[in-house]
């Protein structure tokens, strides 16, 4: 979709406006670097009652290897360089700034199973569930959409 010739003046050439951007005067609907399946969603809700704000974080480590932990907003401090991928349910969810190097081409979406999770230190661990990362590759149209990165420095 074209924007008309008398739209405002935009002080630089790509512009975020809400969920669209703005790219040559053409309006692309902004893509998201993650979603949530409706039981993620639930289970973030039951959590965000008990628990209040809520936080992700993905790390790369070796105690919860690539598994995606829940956290009271604030419980963990990420590292500098940090990546804030998006949120679900009014939830950032953080990446480990070197496995986003390695996945910033990817599309996240949260999952919920039914498992005892490594170690245990998520929040949603004494409900006998365990959130899971399942991954894909952007096309290179969604590449050159994509909602900005939000970063620890």
């Amino acid at each position: 979709m074209k924007l008309p010739n008398n739209n405002l003046q935009y002080e630089s050439q790509n512009l975020c406006l809400n969920k669209f951007l703005v790219f040559n005067n053409t309006i692309k609907k902004m893509i998201k670097r993650i979603d949530a399946t409706k039981k993620a969603i639930e289970l973030i809700k039951v959590l965000q009652e008990k628990h209040g704000d809520l936080m992700f974080y993905q790390a790369g480590g070796c105690c919860e290897g690539t598994q995606p932990q829940c956290f009271e907003k604030g419980g963990f401090y990420q590292r500098m360089g940090d990546v804030c991928i998006g949120t679900i349910e009014n939830t950032e969810f953080w990446v480990d700034k070197d496995l986003f190097e390695y996945w910033k081409h990817s599309h996240f979406t949260l999952d919920v199973i039914d498992a005892f999770g490594v170690g245990g230190f998520s929040l949603e661990t004494p409900l006998k569930k365990t959130f899971q990362i399942k991954y894909r590759i952007f096309t290179a149209e969604e590449q050159e959409s994509l909602f900005p990165l939000k970063y620890i420095e």
